[in-house]
């Protein structure tokens, strides 16, 4: 198979949470301890840190992987989804894993695979951490795909634990309340290894503090640290905390690396040129101004819609997709009444009819027009706006994914 055919078969082949929703998604780490014994723990070979939490890990641990790369290191990186390229997930000083590798691996382990009855993600993060081992990282950030306690990745004994913050997401999974979703998060502390919590509110810190005594974990809140003063490149007003995590988590880190405090400076200016993260509060154009962000849940949406409201502007445009097992009524009221609605379906099996968002979004308010596909909706947005108007992307990653 070349990468076009192993990319297809590892997303059609097997079940995929990004792509199918709840069917993908697996209730205890029996195969990916099964796989990491056959790939002879490659885990085990490389330093790593580990980030968890609702909102925020893509970016904390791009801050995190781009501060390390500036003091020198070879720093791999694991997150996900994609938006464009599988080979976004798995990237090492922002360069993205070789094609080749990647069908080499699936080659050579596919019987293995279909054997085991192995998931998209258990296959990738084997994939990831069997790279970062032979590719002898000095260290890699790892990003928790969903949860925590049961996620694949859950099988690092990392330097640090990282948990950005606790939402309502995924909770017919993970549970439907603020203190059953942290204890799924908390899965990531680990006996003795120093946590870092993002944000916290009483429900939740209780949790982390219980599961800290018991792990004689030493706890850090982040929450609790003054606002970081360097410049960052990430742009959204939800970076103020994902900053404060990330710069916790160096400082305990120069107990391991060299790290100074233009290493810090420079790690958080060039974050996007280091890592190459996209879709957060993302600029795509300026008359009139055009912001794509992958904000999905009522937390994330919360305050980039409050962003979007200290803009000037003269119309309020919104390209609008979203998935189909999205709580709408969580999400919904948020949305301003007073903008034009460009209602779409991201090209995804999971995305939502757009004709079903158009007929929810009527019962709070939001009225617009149905688009067969979001870049038709962005082109319809562009098409209508004045240069001194706002256009905002999103609603669901799939959507940016589409126009970034």
């Amino acid at each position: 198979m070349n990468y076009k055919e192993t990319t297809e078969w590892l997303f059609n082949q097997l079940p995929m949470f990004q792509m199918q929703g709840a069917s993908a998604y697996k209730k205890d780490l029996t195969n990916t301890l099964l796989l990491a014994e056959y790939l002879q723990h490659p885990e085990t070979k490389f330093k790593s840190i580990h980030v968890a939490g609702t909102n925020g890990k893509g970016s904390t641990s791009s801050m995190i992987a781009s501060i390390l790369q500036e003091a020198g290191y070879k720093v791999g990186l694991y997150t996900s989804p994609h938006l464009k390229d599988f080979r976004e997930r798995i990237k090492i000083n922002g360069e993205m894993i070789a094609e080749d590798f990647v069908v080499d691996f699936v080659m050579q382990n596919k019987h293995f695979f279909e054997l085991n009855q192995l998931s998209f993600f258990e296959m990738t993060v084997g994939l990831a951490f069997d790279y970062f081992a032979k590719e002898q990282v000095d260290v890699a950030v790892i990003e928790v795909g969903m949860g925590g306690r049961l996620d694949s990745t859950n099988i690092i004994s990392p330097l640090i634990s990282v948990i950005t913050n606790i939402e309502f997401d995924h909770t017919q999974f993970l549970g439907d309340t603020l203190s059953k979703i942290a204890f799924e998060k908390a899965g990531v502390i680990k006996k003795n290894i120093p946590v870092v919590i993002g944000e916290y509110v009483a429900e939740t810190k209780k949790v982390f503090q219980e599961k800290a005594i018991i792990e004689d974990a030493p706890i850090y809140f982040a929450q609790d640290n003054p606002e970081v003063i360097f410049d960052c490149a990430l742009l959204g007003d939800y970076q103020v905390q994902n900053k404060k995590t990330a710069l916790q988590t160096i400082n305990l880190l120069k107990n391991n690396f060299n790290i100074s405090e233009t290493n810090i400076r420079n790690g958080f200016k060039n974050v996007i040129l280091n890592t190459g993260l996209l879709g957060r509060w993302q600029i795509l154009n300026s008359n009139p101004f055009v912001v794509c962000d992958t904000a999905h849940n009522s937390h994330g949406l919360k305050i980039v819609l409050n962003q979007i409201e200290k803009q000037h502007y003269e119309t309020l445009h919104f390209v609008l997709g979203v998935v189909n097992d999205k709580d709408l009524d969580s999400i919904l009221p948020l949305f301003p009444k007073k903008a034009i609605y460009y209602f779409t379906k991201p090209n995804v099996p999971r995305g939502l009819d757009s004709k079903i968002l158009q007929e929810k979004g009527k019962e709070f308010g939001l009225l617009g027009y149905l688009y067969d596909s979001v870049t038709e909706a962005y082109a319809e947005a562009l098409n209508n706006a004045t240069a001194s108007d706002f256009i905002y992307i999103g609603g669901s990653t799939f959507v940016v994914a589409e126009i970034v």
